[in-house]
């Protein structure tokens, strides 16, 4: 039996019904595994060790997820080393702030001390969402990263139908298509650089993209064979769920398994056990790392238990023993 701990926001907040940390609890549960939880706020080090102030919870039967009645505390916070733990899962939603950057350099050093991470501090700091894309270009359309006005402008005039968004935006915010004569063009750029002061993504865009954003998840290496086409209300260029995109869960075309059999193996490598690939057509838009969800959607959709399958994979990650445990300096 594992104990596995939950770095999450706080589950009065969370969406129990369509939320993917709640369906991994629930098959975690259905496994024969315990929980608990700790907000990213409870991390913290003291005499050089790495602590969790954590609550083990118990999840209710048959509870009613549309409520906030699903799951009990089982005592009172207390203070727990992380190494304590089977798995530490790191399910905070963004945003991408100092403190979570924080989180990750204490995740990394309890790793060094023997705790069991998932997705580790380190991997999830180094492979920033849209940045990470850039690494795999030949499935990305033509793309720049940049402050320069001069430069951003450039690519518009070469492409004519660009997306232009912030490397820091989630749920399709601050995201911007400019039209091949696009009258806004100097207004969006100058607020999305802060007049040339912060580094933006520049894209051409995709025309598919009305049949979807496709998130397709890689759990353990490999590629779950269901993803979600989030499609896009009418006029709208975002498929984001939260930006009012409609979730429709799809087998991976031959493309989808080309691109996701090829990435898949070098991020497990790095300590990501769950990747969302963002894929609008054939092309890779964006690497999720932080908190990728879409479980409860696809699995209602398809009768593919996506949770059971991440924990299967959870499993074996915590089975194989570590390669090294050097000590952190803190």
């Amino acid at each position: 039996m594992m104990h596995v701990l939950f770095v999450i926001d706080p589950l009065p907040d969370l969406k129990a019904y369509k939320d993917s940390s709640v369906a991994m609890m629930r098959a975690l549960v259905a496994r024969g595994h315990c929980l608990s939880v700790v907000l990213q706020g409870g991390l913290f080090i003291q005499a050089g060790q790495v602590f969790a102030h954590a609550t083990p919870i118990s999840l209710v039967p048959n509870a009613d997820l549309h409520g906030h009645a699903w799951w009990h505390d089982e005592s009172i916070a207390k203070d727990v080393p992380l190494q304590e733990f089977s798995a530490v899962l790191m399910r905070k939603d963004p945003p991408f702030d100092m403190e979570y950057v924080y989180a990750t350099h204490m995740l990394e050093y309890a790793e060094a001390q023997g705790a069991r991470v998932f997705n580790s501090g380190a991997a999830i700091r180094n492979h920033p969402e849209k940045l990470a894309i850039t690494e795999f270009a030949k499935f990305t359309t033509p793309t720049l990263v940049t402050r320069d006005m001069n430069r951003l402008k450039a690519f518009h005039i070469e492409h004519h139908d660009v997306i232009v968004k912030p490397l820091d935006g989630m749920g399709g915010t601050g995201v911007f298509r400019l039209a091949p004569r696009e009258t806004n063009l100097n207004a969006i750029l100058e607020s999305l650089t802060h007049d040339g002061t912060c580094t933006i993504m520049a894209q051409r865009y995709i025309p598919e993209i009305k049949q979807g954003d496709k998130r397709i998840l890689l759990i353990g290496g490999e590629p779950v064979p269901f993803c979600l086409a989030r499609i896009p209300l009418a006029g709208e260029t975002r498929g984001n769920l939260a930006a009012g995109g409609r979730g429709v869960a799809q087998p991976l075309t031959d493309r989808d398994w080309a691109i996701a059999r090829e990435i898949a193996p070098q991020l497990v490598t790095r300590g990501l056990l769950l990747v969302g690939l963002d894929v609008i057509g054939e092309y890779v838009t964006e690497i999720n790392v932080t908190s990728p969800t879409c479980f409860v959607e696809i699995t209602e959709q398809t009768g593919f238990d996506v949770a059971e399958f991440f924990v299967l994979a959870l499993e074996r990650a915590v089975a194989v023993p570590p390669a090294s445990k050097i000590s952190a300096a803190v």
